[in-house]
C-alpha cells in the first residue's frame, strides 16, 4: 500500500554532510507495504529542507525500486561549491615579453633584421607598472538553498628592486631614474642606466636606442646603430656604423669606418683612432694615436697627441684648439686644419649661404611674374583669378626678402665671431708638412716647407708662426 509523507518519516532519513553540499537518503527499515511515488519521495526529501541540487532521476529510481537503494545511503542532492576567484597580478606598461626579439616589420612588410633590440626604456617618474586586483570566482549553494560566499583570488604585490618607488596608495610602481626596465632575480622589478652588450652589436643585438649609458664588451659591427641618452663605451672597435650620444663616446678600439657611418656625441669622443670616418663632438676629440683621411669635428678641441699623435689627410675642425705631434706627411697629403669657428656655425654659415642663394632665385622669378601681372593691372585686363595670383606674389616676395634678411643679420653675426679668433690655435709638438692647409677664422694658410715645434696663431690680421710652448 501507498505511505503518506507522514509515515515515509518512519521508512526514510535524509542526511546531509557537514558543509551541506551533499544530501543522502537513507532507509530505517523496508517492509512489503513500503509504495510511493518519484513526486512524493522528492515532495519529503524538500520537506527535510533539500531544496538544490535534486537529482531528479535518482529519486525516480529509488521509488521504483526501492530494494535495491535500502541496504545503502544514497547521494540525492548536490550542491556547488564556491568558484576559485582570479588572482591579482602586476601588469606592466611596457611589454616585456620575448617577441620584442623579433626583427621589425615596416608597413610595406619589409623586414629589418638589424632593428632587434627593443629596450624597454623609461623615462624618471613614468608609471612602469602596476597592481590588478585580483576577482572572486562564482559563489556557492548548499543543498538547503544557502549561497556560499564566492572566494576571492590572491591579491599580488610588488617585489621592489633598484630605482623605483611604489605610488602613495602602494597600487602603483614609478621609474626613480631614466632606464630600462629589468626583472632580476625572483622577478624583482628594478630599472638600471646602463644597458651592457657582452659582445658584438651585430644581428643578434640589432640596433640599440636606450635611455641611459650604453657599455659594449665587444665592437659595433658595419651598418648597425647605437643611440644613447647617457654615455656610450665601446670596449672593442667601431666599424662603419653610426653612435649617437647626448653624452660622451669612448671607443676604446678605434674608429675604422670606410667611410661609412658616423660617430656623434654633444659630449666629447675619446679613441685610440679615427680612420676614414666621420666624428663629431660637442666638446672635444681626444686621440691617443692618429687621425687619418677623416672628417673630424669638435666645438671646442682636437687633441691627437699620443706617442704617434699624427694627423694625416681628411679635414679637422676645432672651435679653439687642435693639437698634434705631426701633421700631413712627406708625401704631401692634402690636410685641412680649421680653427676659431665652432664647427655648428661652420656649417650653418654654409646653410645660410645656401638659403640666401634659393631665395634670391624665387625672388627673382616672383618679380618677373609680378612685372608681367602689374602690366595687365595698368591696362585693366586682370581677371579675379591673376589679381588673386598677383596678391599672392606679393606675400611671397615679402617672405622671401624677409628671409633674404634675416639670414644676412644670423651670417653677419656669425662672421664677427670669426674675428674673435685671438685664443685660437693650432700646436704642433712634432713635424708639419707641406700639403697642410691652416685655417684660423676667415684666415687661411697653406704649409709650403716642412717645420718644426711651432704654433699657428692669428696676429696683425694674418697667421703667424710661432715656436711651440707645451702648457706647463
Amino acid at each position: 500500500m501507498k505511505v503518506d509523507n507522514y509515515q515515509l518519516e518512519s521508512y526514510l532519513q535524509v542526511q546531509t554532510t557537514v558543509d551541506k553540499l551533499s544530501a543522502f537518503l537513507l532507509f530505517s527499515k523496508m517492509t512489503d507495504e513500503f509504495e510511493c511515488t518519484p513526486a512524493e519521495l522528492e515532495l519529503f526529501v524538500r520537506s527535510k529542507g533539500i531544496v538544490h541540487g535534486l537529482r531528479s532521476d535518482v529519486l525516480s529510481q529509488i521509488s521504483n525500486n526501492p530494494l535495491a537503494y535500502c541496504r545503502e545511503q544514497t547521494l540525492i542532492a548536490q550542491g556547488q561549491s564556491p568558484g576559485e576567484g582570479k588572482d591579482g597580478m602586476v601588469r606592466f606598461t611596457v611589454s616585456l615579453g620575448d617577441e620584442d626579439k623579433r626583427p621589425a616589420e615596416d608597413q610595406d612588410g619589409k623586414v629589418d633584421f638589424k632593428q632587434v633590440s627593443q629596450l624597454k626604456n623609461v623615462m624618471k617618474g613614468q608609471l612602469i607598472a602596476e597592481l590588478v586586483d585580483p576577482t572572486p570566482g562564482p559563489p556557492g549553494q548548499t543543498v538547503t538553498g544557502e549561497m556560499i560566499p564566492p572566494k576571492l583570488g590572491k591579491r599580488a604585490r610588488f617585489k621592489i628592486g633598484k630605482n623605483v618607488v611604489p605610488g602613495g596608495d602602494g597600487t602603483a610602481l614609478y621609474a626613480a631614474i631614466d632606464g630600462m626596465i629589468t626583472l632580476t632575480e625572483k622577478g624583482k622589478i628594478n630599472v638600471f642606466p646602463v644597458y651592457e652588450v657582452n659582445g658584438d652589436v651585430n644581428y643578434g643585438i640589432g640596433n640599440i636606442d636606450f635611455v641611459g649609458t650604453v657599455v659594449i664588451r665587444g665592437n659595433v659591427l658595419n651598418g648597425f646603430r647605437v643611440r644613447a641618452s647617457g654615455d656610450i663605451r665601446v670596449i672593442g672597435g667601431v666599424e662603419g656604423a653610426e653612435l649617437e650620444s647626448e653624452g660622451s663616446i669612448e671607443v676604446t678600439g678605434g674608429i675604422l669606418a670606410s667611410n661609412k657611418g658616423h660617430v656623434k656625441a654633444k659630449g666629447s669622443v675619446k679613441s685610440s683612432f679615427i680612420q676614414d670616418a666621420h666624428v663629431y663632438a660637442g666638446e672635444d676629440v681626444i686621440i691617443g694615436q692618429s687621425i687619418m683621411h677623416s672628417s673630424v669635428k669638435a666645438g671646442k678641441s682636437v687633441v691627437c697627441s699620443g706617442a704617434k699623435g699624427i694627423i694625416v689627410g681628411g679635414n679637422v675642425q676645432a672651435g679653439d684648439l687642435v693639437a698634434a705631434r705631426t701633421v700631413g706627411n712627406a708625401m704631401s697629403t692634402a690636410t685641412a686644419i680649421e680653427v676659431g669657428v665652432n664647427p655648428q656655425l661652420r656649417e650653418e654659415l654654409l646653410e645660410l649661404r645656401a638659403s640666401i642663394k634659393t631665395n634670391h632665385e624665387a625672388l627673382d622669378k616672383t618679380e618677373k611674374a609680378l612685372v608681367i601681372l602689374d602690366q595687365l593691372a595698368a591696362a585693366g585686363q586682370l581677371s579675379p583669378d591673376r589679381l588673386a595670383m598677383r596678391i599672392k606674389l606679393n606675400s611671397t616676395k615679402r617672405q622671401n626678402a624677409a628671409e633674404i634678411e634675416e639670414a644676412k643679420e644670423r651670417m653677419f653675426e656669425i662672421e664677427k665671431t670669426l674675428e674673435e679668433t685671438g685664443r685660437s690655435r693650432v700646436d704642433v709638438s712634432g713635424t708639419v708638412y707641406p700639403g697642410v692647409k691652416i685655417v684660423i677664422g676667415r684666415y687661411t694658410k697653406f704649409v709650403k716647407d716642412s717645420a718644426q715645434r711651432i704654433s699657428f696663431r692669428l696676429m696683425e690680421g694674418d697667421i703667424a708662426l710661432v715656436p711651440y710652448q707645451p702648457k706647463g
